[in-house]
């Protein structure tokens, strides 16, 4: 069998791969452009780690399933999974990342209730306010909290707030629009983990945003589709909600010209929510594992479910 691994990798990390191919065929290569030309190595590969280029799919008719470094999914999903999938199994890092990414939501409510945030510009800037900082300091004991979505990020999330007592709301798959806007009418927090499917984009437009009372949080650490932006700018800048914690944005990189990058009470976390310093060896590790199963015939961990989205 022969392997295709696309990635930044140490040698370290390249050393270990080569151990779990074992007697199999490895290649090793860096990350490619989306519009790369496909890399011939790859025609007779029947096993692929990394998000390869989406066009070379249909151009590697022997590759037989592909493990992705990440949970998001959405550059593979134009492709003909038709006919694709009768041939190839694509699989996902689901749950890799809800300790960091849970991690990161707290940390950035809890900077945006204690004012660190602001406390960090007033420290570069040299401008000592002291106590006129105290009246504008919030705890989070007690808050109420929506949790939008309900996969394996905010139900961490929902463990470490437990410590704080808060009034936690949860919303799955099956939500309705009514409750929904019922419990966003009362939130002190609101945190966004959903995927980007049909029904999840624009759910949080400048109608939902509105709801909001003018000193909630609005966290989004799923996919930036779900989100309203320019609404969300709006509403930072008239002082209409709180703060906010954005970790993705409908175009990655974020533009120099967006508003985000200037808007009051903002934390942007850039897309690196789920990182962590040994994330390059933990994806290496379930990679080793869902190989061990292939080779053994069984079903793989996080195979992607086209009909859902996610």
């Amino acid at each position: 069998m022969e392997i295709f691994v696309s990635g930044a990798l140490t040698e370290a990390q390249a050393a270990r791969l080569q151990a779990i191919a074992g007697d199999d065929s490895l290649h090793l290569h860096g990350c490619f452009d989306p519009d790369a030309e496909i890399e011939p190595a790859l025609a007779g590969c029947e096993v692929a780690f990394g998000n390869l280029p989406p066009a070379w799919l249909a151009e590697a008719p022997a590759l037989r399933w592909m493990q992705l470094e990440s949970v998001g999914f959405g550059e593979y999903a134009d492709q003909n999974w038709g006919e694709l999938g009768q041939r190839l199994t694509l699989t996902n890092l689901a749950g890799f990342f809800a300790e960091p990414v849970a991690e990161s939501a707290l940390a950035g409510i809890l900077a945006l209730y204690r004012g660190l945030d602001r406390m960090v510009v007033l420290q570069g800037a040299g401008d000592w306010q002291g106590d006129a900082l105290r009246p504008g300091l919030r705890t989070l004991k007690g808050a109420a909290v929506v949790l939008f979505g309900y996969g394996a990020i905010n139900r961490r999330l929902e463990e470490l707030l437990a410590p704080f007592g808060c009034v936690v709301v949860s919303f799955g798959s099956a939500w309705r629009n009514e409750t929904l806007d019922l419990a966003l009418k009362s939130a002190d927090i609101v945190v966004s983990t959903v995927p980007d499917t049909p029904a999840t984009r624009g759910v949080f437009s400048r109608e939902r945003l509105a709801l909001l009372a003018a000193d909630a949080l609005f966290l989004n650490f799923g996919r930036g589709s779900a989100l309203d932006e320019a609404a969300l700018a709006d509403a930072l800048a008239a002082g209409r909600l709180g703060g906010a914690v954005i970790d993705v944005t409908l175009e990655e990189p974020l533009p120099p010209d967006h508003r985000f990058w200037t808007s009051p009470n903002l934390i942007l976390t850039q897309h690196s929510g789920g990182g962590s310093r040994d994330e390059v060896d933990r994806k290496i590790e379930v990679f080793a594992d869902n190989l061990a199963r292939y080779r053994r015939g069984e079903a793989l961990a996080g195979t992607v479910n086209w009909a859902r989205g996610y």
